[in-house]
């Protein structure tokens, strides 16, 4: 299994703030939907934190997002270890395939990969 990036997802209706915040350690905007916003870094590109209000199509804002190559294997490997899927695979809109999974220690992993 091969990971691209692991970022935290932090529940947030402080946006600007958070991105003024989070600029001063030279992180900068590079995804806002306006339910959920990504900031990064410019030098380093993986090094990336979501801020979301809400969740558009899942039931729970996930606390982490790992970005995998095979999303497809991912959800294959954890469905079949009977780990609890909280929002089933799927594509959607904004160019992802993703699916939701609670971990061993009750959080929420968004585990996605981006559609080419």
């Amino acid at each position: 299994m091969s990971v691209r990036r692991v970022m935290p997802d932090i529940r947030s209706e402080a946006f600007a703030e958070s991105r003024d915040f989070y600029g001063l350690l030279g992180l900068e905007e590079v995804m806002n939907l306006g339910w959920v916003m990504t900031l990064a870094s410019p030098s380093n590109p993986t090094a990336q934190v979501t801020f979301m209000r809400h969740d558009a199509t899942a039931p729970v804002v996930p606390d982490m997002s790992v970005e995998v190559a095979d999303v497809d294997a991912a959800y294959a490997a954890m469905r079949d270890s009977g780990a609890e899927i909280v929002h089933e695979l799927r594509d959607e809109e904004w160019g992802v395939r993703r699916f939701f999974v609670r971990d061993p220690n009750g959080r929420v992993v968004n585990v996605l990969g981006h559609r080419i």
